[in-house]
Formats: C-alpha cells, structure tokens, sequence
C-alpha cells in the first residue's frame, strides 16, 4: 500500500528537487514515462486500495534506465479524466524543460523509456532504437525487451539472491538494504516482483516478513526453497588461527554456533545484516582477522578464500521463500495437492474454543493445513471486558493446500469469514515442486 511518507504533492514536484531531474552526463535519449491515470487507478485499486480504498492520492514512479533519478507523476482521482491529462503533461513540461529537451507529442513507453512520437506520425522500430540508444537491429532481440526486476533483501551473493534468480530466472535481480525496502520498492513500481524469506527449517518463521504481508497490501504468486550451504572465507592467504572474529547474518551464526566452538574457540562473533554483506564489508575493508559465514557465490565474488565448506551444525537446512506482486495470480482451474493459499485472520471472539471453530472449517473439509503463525494485533495487542481479565490479541497466518478455484476451498473460506473478525488471502499460487520431490533412493 502506497504510504504517506513516500508521497510527494504536485507542489514538491514543482521545487524541482535533486532527486527529481534527469541526469544530463551523455546521451540520454529517454525521459522518464507519463503515467496514464485509468490504468494506474486499476491497478491501486485491484491491488492496493481494493478494502481500504483511500484513493486521495496515487503516485507511481518509473526509472529511466539511462539516469540517476526518475519522474513521478500524481495522479488525483478525483479529477476528470481530461484533467488528469493535463496534470500528467504539465509535470512532463516542466522535466523537459530542466532536461533541456522538447516534447514533440503523446508519449509510448517501455520500461521506464519515453518514445516522442511526432504528432501525425506512427511509430516506428527507428524512433524505438534512438529513444533507447540502440543499434535498430538490438531492438529485436528478446534479451533487451521489457527486462523485469525481482527486488531481494541484501547484497549480490545473499542466499536471497539465489532465490530470487531461481524464482524469476530472467529478470534481473535488485538488492535492498532491508526487507521492507523490497516492499517498497515493489508498491513503488521500482520492482516488478520481490523475493524474501519467509521460514527456515531450523530457524522457524521470519517474523518481520510476516508483519510487512499485513502492511502492504502485495500478493503471494510463487514460493521457492534454497538449500543453505554455510561456508567460512577469509581473505587469500589468511590462516584459520588467525581468525579473531565471525561475521555474518545473527541466524547464520546461530546455525554454525557449535562449529565455531569448536573450531574456532577464541573468536568472537558479530552480527550483521546479511551473510553475504559479511563478505563484502571483509574484503573492501581488508580485515585479515575476520572470517565470514556465507555462501560460495559470495565467496567467488568477493575474492575470498574458503577454509571449511558445509559448516552448518545440523543438515537440512533450507529457507523457503515467498515470491511477492502487485497483483494476484488468478487460476480457473482447481490443482488438487499442486497449489497452496495462504490466509490472515483474527477471530471474531476470544475465549474457549475459538482458535478450534476457526481452525475446524478446514477439518470438516478435508483441506491439509501445511502451516500456522501467530502474530500480535499490533492495531489492538491486549483486549479486556468486565467479565474477563485481560488477554493478549492475536492474527493468525495460515498455509492450506488448494486453490481458490476449488469449490470445496471457497466454503471453507466462506465458513470462516462468519466467525472472524477479520480475514485476507494473501496469495494463492503453485507450491514448490522440486521440494516437494521424494528423495531419491
């Protein structure tokens, strides 16, 4: 769901801000694309406003792939359709006229890149090739067209970057600094999709993950699963006693905590907030007294030397990962045991046997319920009544096998909004096929 706090109004754009100019070093060629309104109110309001449909204002931005900065157009909807036109082109004119370029008429976009078509004229593959800074053969070719991102917490050679590579093998990967910058980044129209953790098999949940689904109004589409392979790096020619310190990510430590004790006894570990950023951060700062726990990749691409591969304490240690989109994935037809849906819900009472009715619709019904996570109604965390003392208030997320489509999925979720409070589906998409694969003999 879009935020206050990254909303600028019509009058901010006007101040002409550092943030908002087309960077003007080279040939540029493209400007950032004119947003238009009917399509933007559909998608906000089938994606984000469809229950709460505060719609006073909308914005989206683009990133023109040839600058350092984008144009973010508002759009009001309250105002006619002619006048959200006009908006549009008034913030248009004033960004071409600070890119000390000259508009020549409507505007067809790809990915961010705005094509000036004359007016009278029709567009064509050279128009496309120039406003892209392309050879005319280039723009045929299927690489270079409409080249999607998948947004991931942390730095190249994260275990989320593998996610994210495996979930969308063809777009390209875009590293945030923290899981809710992926979030946002996705509302923003930065990314097309995000990739994040959402439990690991010895870790359990990720419980801010859970948290942000509830805030942001993005739909489940897709899980994969990373086996995770923890290995320790240190820079070329370092040895393992000269190790005084472990970084990487709280819970990579935590799954080596035995093999560090025993290996490495006097060293001390530091937290930090991803593993492969261990790795970086050791070897742009040449720390010859650290060592990282990380992947391979990282290791390979950071320049690091791995002592000991597959340190982690127990085997079976995999993190499955949810992949995240503006819109839901709609499927007509029910794949029994192919897909799974995941819900949040608040029970409409608190007392004896609620959690049980709630949970029943799904027992009555033969649905396999893969997964259930509470999480504190942060909105209303404690509730009382004269009657009864006070309690603790919870969401609950839950992971059933089948789909939508399925009739059978319907009347349990039917069955369940009568005794809720509160109830969303987050997302109802293929599960995991190659972890759901028996293990070969």
């Amino acid at each position: 769901m879009v935020s206050e706090r990254h909303t600028k109004t019509p009058s901010e754009l006007r101040q002409g801000s550092s943030d908002q100019a087309c960077c003007t070093e080279g040939t540029c060629g493209t400007v950032a694309m004119l947003l238009q309104a009917p399509r933007l109110a559909h998608c906000h309001l089938y994606g984000s406003h469809r229950q709460q449909p505060d719609l006073s204002r909308v914005t989206r931005a683009r990133r023109n792939p040839g600058c350092k900065s984008s144009l973010t157009t508002v759009i009001d909807p309250a105002q006619t359709l002619e006048e959200q036109v006009e908006a549009s082109s008034q913030v248009e004119r004033e960004f071409l006229a600070k890119s000390q370029l000259k508009p020549t008429g409507p505007a067809a976009t790809d990915m961010g890149s705005t094509v000036q078509v004359p007016r009278n004229k029709v567009l064509t593959t050279s128009m496309i090739a120039h406003a892209t800074n392309k050879d005319v053969n280039q723009v045929s070719e299927p690489h270079t067209l409409s080249l999607q991102r998948v947004a991931y917490q942390g730095v190249p050679g994260a275990y989320s970057e593998s996610a994210a590579r495996k979930a969308s093998p063809n777009a390209e990967p875009l590293p945030c600094e923290q899981f809710e910058v992926a979030f946002q980044a996705l509302s923003q129209w930065v990314a097309d999709t995000a990739v994040l953790p959402i439990e690991n098999s010895l870790g359990g949940s990720i419980h801010t993950v859970y948290d942000l689904l509830l805030r942001y109004r993005l739909h489940i589409i897709g899980e994969v699963s990373v086996e995770v392979n923890h290995c320790l790096m240190v820079l070329p020619g370092v040895k393992k006693s000269e190790v005084r310190r472990v970084m990487s990510h709280p819970q990579a430590l935590a799954q080596v905590d035995n093999y560090l004790r025993n290996s490495l006894p006097g060293a001390t570990k530091e937290a930090v907030d991803d593993t492969a950023g261990a790795a970086q951060t050791i070897a742009q700062q040449g720390w010859r007294d650290a060592a990282a726990v990380a992947s391979r990749r990282a290791a390979e691409l950071y320049g690091l030397e791995i002592l000991e591969d597959g340190i982690q304490d127990m085997e079976n240690n995999i993190t499955r990962f949810i992949q995240l989109s503006r819109d839901p994935l709609v499927s007509t037809q029910p794949e029994a045991g192919l897909c799974k849906t995941s819900i949040v819900f608040a029970p409409k009472q608190l007392g004896p046997g609620q959690l049980f009715r709630a949970l029943s619709v799904f027992a009555l019904r033969d649905i396999d319920m893969s997964k259930i996570e509470s999480r504190p109604m942060r909105d209303n965390p404690i509730v009382s009544s004269d009657t009864q003392a006070k309690k603790y208030n919870y969401l609950f997320y839950i992971d059933f096998v089948g789909t939508l489509a399925d009739q059978k999925c319907q009347n349990a979720l039917r069955h369940l909004q009568e005794i809720a409070s509160f109830m969303r589906v987050l997302g109802s998409y293929p599960m995991d096929k190659e972890f759901q694969k028996p293990p070969e003999v």
